[in-house]
């Protein structure tokens, strides 16, 4: 008896607890994906037969176009992500372009589902994440030099050069999802309380208000 409880002990310490265990690799060679269908699905959107799958499920031309710059914060980010390429279901890995003009800024923002990494493909780029102890790691980037941000990081991009810009980055999830800080904070809806955000920012009422004002009415 004692040797057998051995045994079983030994295989519970070998053999891994399921949450201890990364994702499950995929069943099927592909799971191109029906984004209208509303049945529940744990990991990705449900697959569509295969025998309704074509060439065109497996190619996406939608990072060709130069996103629209002409907003607030100078820069338009295309997403490459399954919303918009369901072939990219359940795989892991999705593609977002950037476009900046002159002076232009992607905010502070984060991933809460992936890593992000990036290639500036023309421009120059001041790029930065923020670690959860408050530093700042940046670093101004030209054409063909790479970054990387960790999953979950503040992190943001500027162009600070005199022409446009543009960056290609990629991430280890079909849908990495994004927090924008700005306009998080103060266009939620509903919205944050301003007693919150006067509190945390240590600023009057009168700004806070200008703030969402101003956020409010931008469109990008």
């Amino acid at each position: 008896m004692a040797i057998r409880g051995t045994f079983l002990l030994v295989i519970l310490v070998i053999l891994p607890f399921p949450s201890h265990c990364a994702d499950p690799d995929p069943l099927q060679d592909f799971c191109v994906g029906i984004l209208n269908d509303t049945s529940t699905s744990l990991n990705g959107f449900p697959c569509k037969p295969a025998s309704q799958v074509t060439s065109d499920d497996f190619f996406f031309d939608g990072l060709t176009i130069e996103g629209n710059t002409d907003n607030a914060f100078g820069f338009s980010a295309t997403v490459g992500n399954v919303l918009a390429f369901p072939g990219l279901n359940t795989l892991g890995l999705s593609m977002n372009r950037v476009d900046f003009a002159p002076g232009g800024l992607n905010p502070p923002h984060s991933h809460p589902r992936a890593t992000e990494s990036g290639v500036v493909i023309k421009g120059k780029l001041y790029v930065g994440f923020l670690t959860t102890k408050n530093v700042l790691y940046s670093k101004v980037l030209t054409a063909g030099e790479m970054f990387v941000v960790p999953r979950g990081l503040v992190h943001f991009q500027m162009n600070v050069g005199k022409e446009k810009a543009m960056t290609i980055t990629a991430f280890n999830s079909h849908l990495p999802g994004a927090v924008v800080l700005p306009t998080t904070l103060f266009t939620s809806k509903p919205p944050i309380p301003d007693e919150v955000l006067t509190k945390a920012f240590k600023i009057d009422a009168s700004v806070i208000d200008d703030i969402k004002a101003k956020l409010g009415a931008i469109n990008y």
